[in-house]
């Protein structure tokens, strides 16, 4: 095979990409997450300068946008989770040493003191590790900050690089590529961002009638949830039931069973990620979990966006291959 200078420059653009993915190890998921975050927000970057801003007015406008969003949805969960555990402590102390369960003319004792003592441990655990881990948010935050910025300011230089290493009558591939990373980035980020607002403002309102001791804290704990396909925040409905079971309140964790699954899991699905979908190119459920599994058992919990963003991709690999297939078999 012959290597031409394009062939070569593509050559070495992956070693040294790989080289550095092994270098910058320790803050290859903020880069990742920059590099996400950049492409969803440079349509607002082109508008702004379609407006009539300069380019670096408009990728400063465009990465404060980003600076905030990640500090307004970062900084009250850390915060809440760690001034609150207190409650949690409470709350957790509420539950009874052993629970009678009785099947059949049987009874059996379920001791629940190890398993809240055990979650106890996890929630102090959890503050210290808050505390501990700021001065490495802040530095992964500058980074974040810088990358995106300079993604912003120089977006085309990404799209020259592959256009001039791929050969003209291949352009069409990164084309193709680019159009599917966008429309899954944009379902990732607008829709699911927009159905956990939704999920939180919903949550909050059920559980301050329900009169839950933090109301806050789960509504931001179910948020988290609706990033989670499938099950989503029916999980923290079912564990809260599931507790005022185990502390006698059996007509509150009726409700909140009812009312919970209906108001804080399927509304925000049923109405938000629905009108969403046709505005932002919505993914299938199974594609997005699948992708969310994998990635976030292989890579952490970047995974939630890369997961399923490969597994898009690969899907338009798949649509390329079956397209050219059929326009050369022969009628």
């Amino acid at each position: 095979m012959v290597f031409t200078r394009q062939r070569t420059l593509g050559v070495l653009l992956v070693a040294i990409a790989a080289l550095t993915a092994v270098i910058l190890a320790e803050i290859l998921q903020t880069v990742v997450f920059a590099i996400t975050v950049a492409y969803v927000l440079y349509p607002l970057r082109q508008q702004l300068v379609q407006r009539g801003l300069s380019r670096r007015v408009a990728s400063t406008i465009a990465t404060v946008v980003a600076f905030l969003v990640v500090v307004l949805l970062v900084a009250p969960i850390l915060f809440v989770m760690y001034r609150r555990r207190l409650e949690l402590f409470t709350y957790l102390g509420r539950f009874p040493d052993s629970v009678p369960i009785a099947v059949g003319g049987f009874e059996l004792v379920v001791e629940t003191a190890p398993l809240v003592d055990a979650a106890q441990v996890g929630v102090r655990q959890l503050a210290v590790a808050i505390a501990s881990a700021s001065p490495r948010l802040i530095l992964a935050l500058a980074v974040f900050t810088f990358l995106v910025y300079g993604i912003l300011y120089r977006p085309s230089a990404v799209r020259t690089a592959a256009f001039r290493v791929v050969p003209p009558e291949y352009h069409d591939i990164p084309t193709r590529l680019h159009l599917r990373t966008r429309t899954t980035l944009y379902s990732i980020y607008v829709i699911q961002a927009a159905t956990a607002a939704a999920t939180f403002v919903l949550a909050l309102v059920l559980f301050s009638i329900l009169g839950y001791g933090s109301p806050f804290l789960l509504a931001v704990i179910a948020g988290i949830l609706q990033f989670i396909p499938v099950l989503g925040p029916s999980l923290l409905i079912v564990a809260l039931a599931a507790s005022d079971l185990l502390i006698g309140a059996t007509t509150r964790a009726a409700l909140v069973l009812v009312l919970g699954l209906v108001v804080v899991s399927l509304i925000p699905d049923a109405v938000i990620r629905t009108r969403l979908a046709a505005r932002t190119g919505k993914i299938s459920s199974g594609l997005y979990f699948v992708g969310f599994v994998g990635g976030i058992l292989t890579i952490g919990p970047i995974g939630l966006i890369v997961g399923p963003l490969v597994v898009s991709l690969l899907l338009e690999v798949v649509e390329l291959l079956s397209e050219r297939e059929f326009r050369e078999t022969p009628s």
